[in-house]
């Protein structure tokens, strides 16, 4: 009964929590993009639903961008930040381009130009859309640097699917742990030694 509370606990912190995370940033992202496209929409660009959803949704990438990156994938963050920044921004590009995709389907091919059909159709069904692309984009391409040099994330990935999958127990991961915490304060030692 321990080895499969083990392996819940290690499936939940590797993916579950996560996934909340991210759903929680997704959620204040989407509040971002769907009241400013709403506002757009009537008053700014009231004569361009693009043009108010582009603006929108780059605002809403942005804050994505931050709060994902010191949030959801903080122990996963790239040490080159430009890096990161460019496979994030063509991630949501892609993204932004799903939720274009589904208004200018809506608008142009089905004929639906009133506000209502527009913000249906980019913000909730391009959304939704666009937020299943994002997250595999970001899990697999933009946070993949595991930081365990820092004592803070010494448990890998690697470790809690070993967890997972049954070929580590939770003695071998906190004695992994200490390893990790154990050879980074070697390698500070030594740093300082050599100043």
């Amino acid at each position: 009964m321990n080895r499969l509370v083990d392996h819940c606990e290690a499936l939940w912190h590797l993916f579950v929590k996560e996934l909340m995370k991210f759903g929680v940033v997704g959620a204040v992202a989407f509040v971002i993009n769907a009241s400013l496209t709403w506002l757009l929409m009537h008053s700014w660009f009231e004569d361009s639903h693009l043009k108010a959803k582009f603006a929108a949704t780059v605002v809403a990438i942005l804050f994505a961008w931050v709060a994902n990156r010191l949030w959801t994938f903080r122990h996963k963050r790239q040490s080159d930040k430009r890096r990161e920044l460019v496979q994030f921004l063509v991630a949501n590009g892609i993204g932004m381009a799903i939720e274009l995709g589904c208004l200018g389907f809506s608008y142009y091919v089905l004929g639906l130009t009133s506000a209502y059909a527009s913000f249906v159709s980019g913000t909730i069904v391009g959304t939704i859309l666009g937020t299943v692309f994002r997250y595999f984009a970001y899990r697999f391409w933009v946070f993949t640097e595991e930081l365990d040099e820092d004592p803070n994330f010494a448990d890998t990935a690697a470790l809690e699917i070993a967890l997972i999958t049954g070929r580590a127990t939770p003695d071998q991961a906190h004695h992994g742990a200490g390893q990790a915490s154990g050879h980074e304060a070697r390698e500070d030692t030594g740093r300082s030694a050599e100043r």
